[in-house]
This record gives C-alpha cells, sequence and structure tokens, in this order.
C-alpha cells in the first residue's frame, strides 16, 4: 500500500481546523511541516519575497528565529538583534507595553511581524494558549511546534491567505510536512488539553511553583531572580547580587546534584546562568513539591 504525504487527510484537516480556531489571526490559514529549521525558513521565505527586504529584526538568544543553513544566504545584509531574550535567553520576560511599540515599528517600517510560539505557545504561560496574547498584539505571522506534538515531530505555521499568497511566487516542498502519524498526534494532545483542562493546570500550578522558587530565593543567596509565568519560569543564578555575576560554575553544580536525586532540569540564558523551568503540563502541586525539596538540597551543597 503507497500512501501519499501531498494529498490532504482527515485527521490533518480536523488538526487545522482546531489551531485556527484558537488562533486570534482573523481569516487564517495553515501550513503543516516537521519540527526542523525549515519551520521558522516558511515565514521568513515569505518575508523575503513580499517586502523585498533582507534585514530581520529578531531577539537575541531566541532558538527558532536564529537562521541557519542554506537561508541565512538569503539574508545579505547584518541582523539587527533586539536585547530581549526569551527561552534559552533566559525566560527574561518583556515590560509592559513593549511589543505593541515593537510591532508598530516593525509595521510603520513596512515589515510583518512573527511570533515564534514554538516555546511559549500551546497553553504554556496558563494565562493564555498563546504567549503573544498577553501583551495585546496579533502578529501577521505565527509559528509552533514541540508542545503542540507532545514529542511528535511537528510544526505548523499559521498566517492569512494574503501573506500566504507569496508562497506562489517561489518554489516550495516538504516530503514529511502534513502526514497523517503526525496530525493525528497533533489533534490528539488538543484533545487531551481541553478535557483535562491543562492551560488551567498550567496557571494554578505555575504561580505555585513560582511562589514556591521566591521563597528559595529568600533562603539561598545565590538566587538572583525568578521569573516567568505558568510552566515557563527561570531561576537566574549569580554570585553577586550588586554586579549580577553570573554563578556559570555553580548552575553545572547544582544541576548535577538534581539529576542524581531524580530530577532532569535545563539552562539557558546569555551567560548560560539561568534553569529553564519547563515541565509537562501535568505537572502536579505534589510534583512541585518534589522538585522544590530537591532543589532546595542541591543549592544547599554549593
Amino acid at each position: 500500500m503507497t500512501l501519499s504525504l501531498l494529498g490532504m487527510d482527515t485527521m490533518g484537516m480536523l488538526l487545522e481546523q482546531w489551531v485556527l480556531l484558537l488562533n486570534p489571526i482573523g481569516n487564517s490559514m495553515l501550513f503543516r511541516r516537521e519540527y526542523t529549521m525549515r519551520l521558522i525558513q516558511t515565514p521568513s521565505e515569505v518575508l523575503l519575497v513580499l517586502t523585498g527586504r533582507n534585514t530581520p529584526e529578531m531577539f537575541r538568544k531566541s532558538s527558532n528565529l536564529e537562521l541557519q543553513g542554506e537561508l541565512v544566504g538569503s539574508f545579505r545584509k547584518p541582523y539587527r538583534a533586539c536585547s530581549f531574550p526569551k527561552g534559552v535567553g533566559g525566560i527574561v520576560e518583556l515590560a509592559p507595553g513593549y511589543l505593541p511599540v515593537a510591532y508598530s515599528m516593525v509595521r510603520k517600517a513596512g515589515g510583518l511581524c512573527i511570533a515564534d510560539e514554538v516555546q511559549a505557545g500551546v497553553a504554556r504561560t496558563g494565562s493564555h494558549f498563546w504567549g503573544f496574547e498577553g501583551h495585546g498584539v496579533i502578529p501577521d505571522i505565527v509559528t509552533m511546534a514541540k508542545g503542540i506534538g507532545n514529542g511528535i515531530p511537528i510544526g505548523a505555521v499559521v498566517t492569512t491567505p494574503e501573506i500566504a499568497q507569496v508562497l506562489t511566487r517561489r518554489s516550495y516542498f516538504n516530503t514529511f510536512g502534513g502526514n497523517p502519524v503526525s496530525t493525528a498526534g497533533g489533534h490528539a494532545v488538543l484533545k487531551v488539553l481541553e478535557k483535562e483542562k491543562l492551560q488551567e493546570n498550567a496557571f494554578v500550578v505555575g504561580s505555585y511553583l513560582k511562589e514556591q522558587l521566591n521563597n528559595l530565593k529568600d533562603k539561598h543567596e545565590i538566587i538572583g531572580d525568578v521569573r516567568g509565568k505558568g510552566f515557563l519560569l527561570g531561576v537566574e543564578l549569580v554570585t553577586d547580587h550588586e554586579k549580577k555575576t553570573p554563578a556559570k560554575a555553580e548552575i553545572s553544580r547544582v544541576m548535577n546534584h538534581m539529576k542524581d536525586m531524580g530530577v532532569l532540569v535545563g539552562k539557558g540564558g546569555f551567560y548560560g546562568n539561568v534553569f529553564r523551568i519547563t515541565p509537562p503540563l501535568c505537572f502536579t502541586k505534589e510534583d512541585s513539591d518534589f522538585f522544590i525539596e530537591v532543589m532546595d538540597i542541591a543549592l544547599s551543597k554549593l
């Protein structure tokens, strides 16, 4: 039996309908892709063809907008990096009103705004389904992956038909885009998110976990900051609060101690001194208590 991945499958169409209902871009359409660096290539190609400009603006230390490989050849002029790092940049929160101003500046210059929701999207912040919704803006293009598949490789790009139309002026092919296994997985994830109220869980348990982390901050001087919301939290370690000297060596030691006690946690930030706490959306208060207990013990060993 031969199955063509170029056709439309029923599960894929159901997934598209669900994602588009959840996305606030009016009259939008969706492209399904496997999750690779090619996910971000689609909106980047659209920008290049539609605006004719090759000077993208992006947040420094943003994981999926650090364009690589063949795409770099399309943008020959230097990048202009914004100072705000999120995700792998250390879970640094935007100042109130920052994003609307940034969007306005980009659009006045003739550009389009992309929201990379690979990490912040799909209910992770708890307060909203998409990260950008908490800032009162509507992007022109939204990219999503990771959480939408819960481990299954799937990515998607949402935009308006008018913007998507420019792809007809440039060749596009994706061998595995829209395959029925991945789309079935993505559809199942969205059903579980709704049925088990996991966005609400991310908000409630995430707030509880952040409160506990702030209690650890009061106890351990090496914790310089606790930030983020929902299940997208950051804990910054510093050796000097006044100078904010990054505790790069210390964070690795704490990570190893926690690993020995059964807890895996990642790190990020410009200096690699920020714990990136991004648990699964089914994380419970009991899980939070265990996490805090382990981190407390590990910090006490420094």
